[in-house]
């Protein structure tokens, strides 16, 4: 008999290794451009470096602010998706009224944090008037990128938190009804 795993569309799906991309936003297209950029400056810096014998200057500090980009718009795309990881120790011994009472505790606290620390990077940003060393780019654009993903991971807590609250449960109130969807979400 063959298994059956069931997608977040609610389709079942005959092979048991396939994910449901119904998950993936037309915004996740961003991470994955960020990423291959990263990964060709990257390969074109060792290439020049070990290959030419003649480095260029400029790549490392690019592919440094590609990898920045990578993190934070990951990081958004991660509170949208839910998919940050969590300790779920205490959640497994805790009444299930009191776990989802942390969840949102949690969820508000997660919002703050976003919030704040977006800010921080906005401000961090209009005080920076560095230029960038190998190209002429003011350093506050990537500041300014960091703060517009703190500002989306804001957007998407707040997004989450209402899902929360609307449906009553999360993947750490009741994790038994979000296992058979499997690690993403």
């Amino acid at each position: 008999m063959m298994r059956q795993d069931s997608d977040d569309a609610g389709t079942m799906s005959d092979n048991p290794g396939d994910e449901s991309l119904a998950d993936v936003s037309k915004v996740d297209g961003i991470v994955l451009v960020v990423f291959w950029a990263l990964a060709f400056v990257v390969f074109l810096q060792f290439f020049t470096r070990y290959v030419l014998n003649n480095s260029f200057g400029w790549t490392e500090e690019i592919a440094r602010f590609l990898l920045i980009g990578v993190t934070f718009i990951g990081a958004a795309m991660a509170v949208r998706k839910e998919s940050h990881i969590a300790v779920e120790l205490v959640y497994r011994y805790l009444p299930r009224r009191l776990r989802y009472a942390l969840q949102l505790f949690v969820d508000v606290i997660a919002i703050l944090f976003y919030a704040v620390t977006g800010w921080l990077c906005g401000r961090m940003a209009l005080n920076t008037q560095q230029m960038m060393v190998s190209i002429d780019v003011p350093k506050s654009v990537v500041y300014w990128i960091v703060a517009a993903c703190f500002a989306a991971m804001t957007l998407y807590g707040v997004i989450v938190l209402v899902r929360h609250l609307k449906t009553g449960t999360s993947r750490l109130v009741d994790p038994e009804r979000f296992s058979a969807m499997g690690p993403t979400l």
